[in-house]
């Protein structure tokens, strides 16, 4: 088989590695820079050049690239597509570029599937790209028909040889509200978390708490900003979700509430034990 692979940095270079290194599959790779491009060759990441000449030859097409430019590659491209090729997006949101995607696809035989590989680091690009990235990571899928089984096995099967532990089906709205509380959030509070003046003296005064909640603070503003608009709705809802709840801690410190205050960690930890022992609210 001959995967195409779109935008070879951390994420789409990781996946030529793993398909490379896992695989006998045929590797073609394309990315917006040249240089990417032929390094990508030159450290046989991939096998070839994904372009209007070769992508006919795929029969699977992953869109590592931010969510216009997945719109607006898959538009140029949508007529030399092969019918039956199998085209994946990995991009974190799902609800506008699976609306936009699946226009485009209409009239065409190809299949247009929503991806999100649940895996990444806080370092981009094709030289942080690793074949190991996927090992054991989830990937969610957002197709238009989940009734088509023997295609979704298909797909899952082509995700796991490459590492993948499980694979997740949703619908595009789902995912995107789950995201916007499991990730998008997470890197909004690291970001701002830091902008502390005790930020810059926290040397000799920090441990684990520190570095757990700051790891994602350093991001891609680029992507991140085009992601967050993108799902604003549903982020701006989890925002606002803990800004109620971290005022609630505030009038318990400022009112010397201490049975309110205890109440209120007590409630944290116990939702934390009972989500991590798999009995978490729905």
């Amino acid at each position: 088989m001959t995967v195409g692979i779109v935008g070879l940095g951390l994420i789409g270079g990781s996946l030529a590695k793993a398909f490379r290194k896992y695989t006998d599959h045929r590797v073609l790779g394309y990315d917006v820079n040249p240089t990417v491009t032929q390094y990508a060759q030159m450290t046989d990441c991939i096998d070839g050049v994904l372009d209007k000449t070769t992508i006919a030859e795929c029969e699977l097409v992953l869109l590592a690239v931010y969510p216009q430019a997945t719109v607006d590659y898959l538009a140029e491209m949508a007529d030399v597509i092969a019918d039956g090729t199998v085209v994946i997006d990995c991009g974190g949101i799902k609800r506008s570029i699976c609306d936009r995607c699946r226009e485009i696809e209409k009239d065409h035989g190809w299949i247009f599937i929503g991806g999100h590989p649940m895996a990444g680091l806080h370092h981009s690009g094709l030289k942080y790209a690793k074949a190991d990235l996927y090992v054991g990571a989830s990937m969610i899928l957002t197709p238009k028909n989940t009734d088509d089984i023997a295609l979704l096995e298909k797909v899952t099967n082509w995700l796991r040889s490459i590492g993948f532990g499980s694979v997740t089906v949703t619908t595009p709205a789902q995912h995107d509200e789950i995201i916007a509380f499991t990730s998008q959030l997470a890197h909004v509070v690291s970001n701002a978390y830091v902008k502390s003046p005790r930020a810059k003296v926290h040397r000799g005064f920090s441990a684990g708490s520190y570095r757990d909640l700051t790891r994602v603070a350093r991001l891609n503003e680029v992507m991140w900003t085009e992601l967050f608009l993108e799902n604003k709705d549903n982020l701006i809802q989890e925002i606002d979700h803990i800004i109620g709840s971290l005022q609630e801690y505030r009038e318990a410190l400022n009112d010397d509430d201490a049975v309110r205050l205890r109440a209120l960690l007590k409630e944290g930890s116990d939702r934390k034990e009972r989500i991590d022992s798999g009995d978490g609210e729905h």
